[in-house]
Parts: structure tokens; sequence; C-alpha cells
């Protein structure tokens, strides 16, 4: 079973977890922020994973830390149903159309995180959401999960087509790199043995 549950309290957030890699991608979000929610439910749709999250942040502030949070759990949950990494795939790839939209995801699920992001937007705000919080949240998945992640929007003009393709993206390329590779077994897919 390749499933975790995390749990994260600071003096900002209170984050719950759970995630299910080998799922039918049901969806139970709850973060407090509507645009965020939409985000996760479409990535755990496309990721193909069961996933509920329930966050609660000090949003009178402002949506960072709950956003950057609610990655960090994520990310965490990935590392702990992953193990090992043991007979991954490793590798995913997809191109996200979305209306007049364009969005290309490349991944390596390595123990060595990194994050590409080459995403610009045309407006400071989708909703009440600040849009360079979408870049914090790729970035603390990544960070957490030991993902290296490319994300590049190739063309677009409707925000929230670009960033839901991002989301998107993310997912299919996660959803093929995490896969058990039937060829490779138990192996790592890695000549150093390790991952």
């Amino acid at each position: 079973m390749r499933t975790a549950m995390i749990e994260r309290k600071t003096r900002e957030t209170e984050i719950m977890v759970s995630l299910d890699l080998d799922g039918t991608g049901d969806y139970d979000i709850d973060t407090g922020i509507g645009f965020l929610d939409h985000m996760l439910e479409s990535f755990a749709r496309h990721a193909m994973l069961d996933m509920k999250v329930r966050a609660q942040g000090d949003l009178h502030i402002d949506f960072h830390h709950t956003t950057e949070d609610t990655g960090i759990v994520i990310g965490q949950a990935i590392a702990k149903a992953l193990g090992d990494f043991k007979g991954i795939n490793r590798f995913g790839e997809a191109t996200i159309p979305m209306d007049e939209t364009l969005t290309r995801c490349a991944l390596d699920v390595s123990n060595r995180p990194y994050l590409i992001w080459k995403v610009n937007f045309t407006k400071p705000k989708l909703g009440e959401m600040d849009t360079e919080l979408f870049k914090e949240w790729f970035q603390a998945v990544a960070q957490n999960a030991g993902i290296t992640l490319h994300v590049e929007n190739l063309y677009g003009e409707n925000n929230h087509h670009i960033v839901e393709s991002c989301f998107k993206a993310f997912a299919r390329a996660l959803r093929r790199a995490v896969e058990p590779d039937t060829r490779l077994g138990d192996a790592y897919a890695s000549t150093k043995g390790v991952l």
C-alpha cells in the first residue's frame, strides 16, 4: 500500500494530508482558499491519487503560509508513500493544452529536489489569491517530495488557464513517474543502486 498520512502544526498553520498513490482520483479538499482547493482537486484527479487535505491557517494575514505549508505536507506525504523509491518509472512528462494555453512539465522523482519555474502571470491575483503563491506551492512540493521539477508555460493569455494547466501537467507527469515499472521490478531506476 503506497499510502501516507502527515500532520503538521505550527503557529501559522495546522495541516493534515492523507493520500494514496494508487487511488482513483478521489479527493476531499478544504484549505480555506477556494482557488487553491480547485487546483488541488484537479491535481488529485489527474494524478489519479486519492487525497484528503484539511488546512487551517492565518488567512486573516494572507494566503502565503497556508499555500506554502499545504505544499510542504503534500510533498512529505508523496515521499512517505513512495518509501525508498524502488521500482518506479522515476521520470514523467506531460504537455497540457487548455484553450489558448499550453504548459509543459517534466520531472524526476530522484530525491534531488529542484524547481525550474518558467511561468509568468499578467495579473497579481486570481480571485483573492496572489499569483506569486503558485510558485511557492510548487517549490514546497518539490523540496519535500524530492522531485526535480520543471514547469514551463509555453504560451497563454488567461491566467486561470495558465495556472490550471500547470497543476494538470504536474499531475499527469507525476502519475507517470510514480507508476511501478514492471520491467524494473524491485530495483532502482539508477545505476547508483539508490535514489
